[in-house]
């Protein structure tokens, strides 16, 4: 299977979709529902419990926070569940060394976040998606390695940092799941052609020999989907607001802990290094006129207005000459577990299809046909020519153990259990496909950046959303 972030880990948590995301589909994803707006529930708010390092406005240091915050589709967030948010905040934000905003807008920020995260958890939930946690701690332990610890190193550090590791293995399993989400909502209806591969590549060639990156940050003030005239002359207005404070030597940082509408705004607005040509064209303009410490003007897209600052500049080595790569062209079967399917089906099925190859009595090809449950199935589980990488981890290395004409065991990986091929192996100058390959997923990751932030606004606006209390009213 082809392969398709909040901390001082966040390293770790951009490498999530790399290590348990899929690229064509979520796992187990039924047919996506339209999202409508559903009645406020009836159901009673959580157990009484008491909460300490924040209180909210209009609640005393003495009184127990059990009542409910906001009402998203038929879920709810309570006063309790935003209080350990604020608090589980503010310990990273101090650990990062980012001023926290006051703590209204603090709130404020945090709330939206909740609500956008609760009703994308709900339609992934709708689709079937889930992680459990054995793929959880698969996930986790990947995570140590990258950061080059131990799992008890990582819990060590992330309570350190505040943040109790049962709350740190939730957040992961959301992040795993809401990227999924993301992939089967969004990565997946993106299409690249050929046109605009040779578009992209002859704009390469034709910009200044020295390629460059820029390290960003942004500032997002957000515009509702059917947004009125108002409504968007008001968004502008705070974008202005926004703009005023930055030239009067307001920190960067903190403002977008304020004011930004986007993912990363408790990170500071931090995007990180992205490559010139890997930038949305409006923006990439308006950061080529600045130098490093300056702001853009505000930008207006569809998603809503920008601010982006340039932190740093740096240009790229000169590209070295590739050398040979070795591509395997393999096939596949694929069970995923879902409701009716469990692990131990899917795995006895998959070593009875085994022990059928063994004995000739079926060719890989017609078995993928039948049982696989991915679209490879149509191709009989061919999965083409792949590049070292293509593939997540535990595939590419049962692959590679293989000889052509060879067939794996049973290889779980988190798109389910396969049965692997080799069909067989080149080993040649690919540099000109490779080329391609990149100039293909520079056009997606850009594509991908903005269908995923109108995404999460389509989320967001299809939401029904009640807040209980004037207190929050006023601040959302």
């Amino acid at each position: 299977m082809r392969k398709s972030s909040k901390h001082p880990i966040t390293l770790a948590a951009l490498l999530l979709c790399a290590i348990a995301g899929g690229a064509a589909s979520a796992q187990d994803a039924k047919p996506a529902a339209a999202a409508s707006p559903a009645a406020a529930p009836a159901a009673a708010a959580p157990a009484a419990a008491q909460t300490k390092g924040f209180t909210p406005p209009g609640q005393s240091k003495n009184t127990e926070i059990d009542s409910i915050a906001v009402v998203v589709n038929d879920d709810v967030i309570t006063r309790r569940e935003l209080a350990e948010r604020v608090t589980v905040t503010l310990a990273r934000m101090k650990a990062q060394n980012i001023q926290p905003p006051s703590v209204a807008d603090l709130q404020r920020q945090i709330l939206e976040r909740m609500i956008v995260e609760r009703a994308q958890l709900q339609m992934a939930q709708e689709m079937g998606v889930r992680v459990d946690d054995t793929m959880l701690d698969r996930a986790i332990g990947r995570i140590a390695e990258q950061q080059k610890l131990s799992v008890q190193q990582l819990r060590d550090q992330i309570e350190k940092e505040g943040t109790p590791f049962a709350s740190f293995r939730e957040e992961i399993r959301e992040e795993i799941i809401s990227s999924r989400l993301k992939e089967h909502e969004v990565d997946a209806k993106i299409q690249i052609s050929e046109a605009e591969v040779d578009s992209f590549l002859a704009a390469q060639q034709a910009a200044a020999a020295e390629q460059h990156e820029m390290n960003i940050a942004q500032i997002l003030v957000r515009i509702p989907e059917n947004a009125t005239p108002d409504v968007i002359a008001q968004r502008q207005k705070r974008a202005e607001e926004v703009m005023r404070q930055l030239r009067t030597g307001a920190d960067f940082a903190k403002v977008a802990a304020t004011y930004s509408d986007a993912t990363d705004a408790l990170q500071g607005g931090a995007v990180g290094w992205r490559q010139a040509d890997r930038i949305p064209p409006l923006f990439a303009e308006a950061l080529e006129k600045i130098q490093p410490g300056q702001v853009t003007p505000v930008m207006k897209s569809v998603s809503g207005f920008h601010i982006l600052k340039l932190v740093e500049k740096r240009t790229l080595a000169q590209a070295q000459a590739e050398a040979a790569v070795e591509q395997t062209h393999a096939r596949h079967i694929l069970l995923k577990v879902t409701p009716t399917t469990t692990a131990a089906d899917a795995k006895r099925k998959l070593a009875e299809l085994k022990e059928r190859l063994d004995n000739k009595s079926a060719t890989f090809e017609e078995l993928a046909r039948l049982y696989s449950t991915d679209e490879s199935s149509k191709k009989g589980g061919d999965l083409g020519w792949l590049y070292p990488g293509d593939t997540l981890p535990e595939f590419e290395k049962a692959m590679n153990d293989l000889k052509p004409g060879d067939v794996s065991g049973v290889v779980e990986t988190s798109f389910g259990y396969h049965l692997i091929q080799v069909v067989e192996r080149k080993s040649e100058d690919m540099s000109r496909d490779k080329k391609r390959n990149e100039a293909r997923l520079a056009l997606r990751e850009r594509k991908s950046a903005e269908a995923g932030e109108d995404f999460l606004r389509e989320v967001r606006d299809r939401a029904y959303v009640e807040y209980r209390g004037d207190d929050l009213k006023a601040s959302n």
